[in-house]
C-alpha cells in the first residue's frame, strides 16, 4: 500500500498545471481587438450586432477566447432560476440562425471593470434591439472574466442574465463607466 506521502506526490504531479498556448489553438486575433479589456468589450458586442441578414462575425469571435472558456445564461422561468451552459462554439450555433434572419443589436449602456494583476472582471449592462435604434426588447447584465498574458486578453467565461419582473438593472448601472484598480 503507497504511504500517504507517495499519493500526496502523485496528485500533485498529476494535477500540476501544464503550460499551454491558447494562440497556438485559435485563429489570430487582430491586436486591436484584444489589447486591453475596454477593446475585447467592445469586440464582444461588435461581433454580435448587425441587420436582418448579415452574417455575424464568428470568426473575429472565437479569436476572443480562452481554450476552455464558458458561456451561463440565468434566466427564472416559472419562479424557477435555470442556468444553460455553452462553450463559445455552442452559444454561436444556437444563435446564428434567429440573429441573421430577425437582426440583433446588444448595446453596452454602462460598464464596471475590476482588476488585479493579469485579472479582471467586467459588468457590462446592456440593451436589445432587433435593429438599430429600434424598440427596445429587453436590458441586462454581463459579467466577464478575463485574463492578460503578457500579449493580450484572453476571455475565460462569461455569465449573463436579461431583466424580469424580478430582477431589475440598478439605476445606478446605466449610463456609468468605472474602471477600478
Amino acid at each position: 500500500m503507497p504511504s500517504r506521502a507517495r499519493l500526496r506526490v502523485a496528485a500533485m504531479i498529476l494535477f500540476l498545471p501544464v503550460p499551454r498556448s491558447a494562440s497556438a489553438q485559435q485563429p489570430p486575433a487582430d491586436p486591436r481587438d484584444v489589447s486591453t479589456v475596454e477593446a475585447i468589450l467592445h469586440t464582444w458586442y461588435d461581433v454580435l450586432n448587425g441587420p436582418a441578414g448579415a452574417p455575424r462575425q464568428w470568426r473575429r469571435d472565437s479569436t476572443l477566447y480562452a481554450p476552455g472558456a464558458t458561456f451561463v445564461s440565468v434566466e427564472t422561468r416559472g419562479g424557477k432560476v435555470e442556468a444553460t451552459t455553452f462553450t463559445p462554439e455552442q452559444f454561436r450555433r444556437a444563435v446564428n440562425d434567429d440573429m441573421v434572419k430577425n437582426g440583433f443589436y446588444e448595446t453596452e449602456i454602462g460598464f464596471r471593470i475590476e482588476r488585479f494583476g493579469n485579472l479582471a472582471q467586467v459588468r457590462s449592462v446592456y440593451e436589445t434591439r432587433r435593429a438599430a435604434g429600434g424598440p427596445l426588447m429587453g436590458r441586462g447584465v454581463n459579467y466577464l472574466l478575463l485574463y492578460w498574458d503578457g500579449a493580450r486578453w484572453w476571455v475565460t467565461g462569461a455569465t449573463w442574465q436579461d431583466e424580469d419582473g424580478t430582477s431589475r438593472l440598478p439605476a445606478s448601472w446605466v449610463g456609468k463607466e468605472e474602471r477600478a484598480p
